[in-house]
């Protein structure tokens, strides 16, 4: 997790993803425009609430349990609008649904990745938990022991996890969707591609910081921009604001971005400065029961951010998958119906003859 600073790796998505929603002689009812205000106010206050959330330490995992449960809030949001739209899935075009399935097995596979990365940084409590272990004595083999098992927590932290170093072809395949195809008849669609394109766009933020996190490195985060049309698009650029500013001022600080694992670090490391000296004699043995206290706290606070975190993150999850299967079961009843009618005109052509 301790990797050297790199630059931010911008993003502009290509083309114009609202000439789909505001063509020529486009026009949406007074219903349609309530309901495509209300989700984008929602989706503006929800994005507000996530800044206020951030405190002078930005980048901690009581911060990133919060943008996984905006994340939940506005996938679960979209889903009402579906149904507030009367827009059943018979209605979808074909693109639509080809872009929504492919986006629902990229975000599945973003979120085993960072379920995956949680995993193996609470595999690395083991090793903290051993240190600590042998710290409770004060002989030179228990000394020992334990700056071994401080050794292989540094090395387990520092490893990097191929599942997420796939997670920036996922993103960027997120990204090229946002540009999606142009709507031509469909007032109901105009506003689902809306509102599913603000969805995205954050989704695709939050990812971003995510990655950035898990993987130390600033390059990861991506940087958007969307037209002042929406209403959540100053929202969404304060934000991104925002997250510039601590992502740079935690570089600036220190090497490691996460809050809680900064905290294990800089303890672990106080206790190799005393581990350098040949001996410890009783002062400084008071100052490693002292030291190892500390690390033991912020052990424990990291592990259970950690688990909060993964618990949302697997809740999203969840609510992507069950969103795709429903997709999937609908149109399989569709195709069904269809088969059927199909049948039923064969029947009574037969019958005619």
């Amino acid at each position: 997790m301790s990797r050297a600073q790199e630059p931010q790796r911008p993003f502009f998505p290509f083309g114009n993803p609202f000439r789909m929603i505001s063509p020529k002689g486009a026009y949406l009812s007074p219903k349609l425009l309530h309901l495509l205000n209300t989700f984008e106010e929602t989706l503006a206050g929800r994005i507000k609430k996530l800044i206020q959330e951030a405190d002078e330490d930005f980048i901690a995992l009581s911060w990133m349990k919060c943008a996984t449960e905006l994340l939940c809030a506005i996938h679960t949001d979209v889903k009402s609008l579906i149904n507030a739209l009367e827009l059943p899935v018979c209605d979808w075009e074909d693109k639509w649904l080809d872009v929504y399935l492919d986006n629902s097995v990229k975000l599945l596979d973003i979120c085993n990745a960072f379920s995956s990365e949680i995993s193996r940084m609470k595999q690395g409590y083991i090793f903290l938990q051993c240190a600590l272990h042998n710290f409770r004595g004060t002989a030179p083999n228990q000394l020992k022991k334990a700056r071994s098992s401080l050794d292989e927590w540094k090395q387990h932290i520092n490893s990097k996890n191929p599942r997420l170093e796939k997670c920036i072809f996922a993103m960027d395949g997120l990204a090229q969707s946002l540009n999606l195809p142009k709507i031509k008849n469909s007032a109901k669609g105009k506003v689902l591609m809306r509102a599913v394109y603000g969805v995205r766009v954050v989704t695709l933020s939050i990812c971003s910081i995510f990655d950035a996190i898990f993987s130390g490195s600033a390059r990861k985060l991506v940087e958007l921009q969307v037209l002042e049309g929406c209403l959540w698009a100053e929202a969404f650029t304060n934000f991104q604001t925002c997250v510039n500013i601590k992502f740079r001022n935690t570089y600036n600080r220190r090497a490691v971005v996460l809050k809680e694992l900064e905290s294990v670090h800089k303890s672990v490391e106080n206790l190799h400065q005393i581990f350098v000296k040949d001996g410890v004699d009783s002062v400084e043995a008071g100052m490693v029961q002292e030291i190892a206290s500390d690390l033991g706290k912020s052990a424990e606070k990291l592990s259970r951010g950690l688990d909060l975190v993964v618990k949302e993150v697997d809740r999203f999850f969840q609510i992507v998958l069950t969103g795709r299967n429903a997709l999937l079961d609908n149109l399989r009843f569709g195709s069904k119906i269809s088969d059927g009618a199909q049948a039923n005109k064969k029947v009574e052509g037969l019958m005619v003859r």
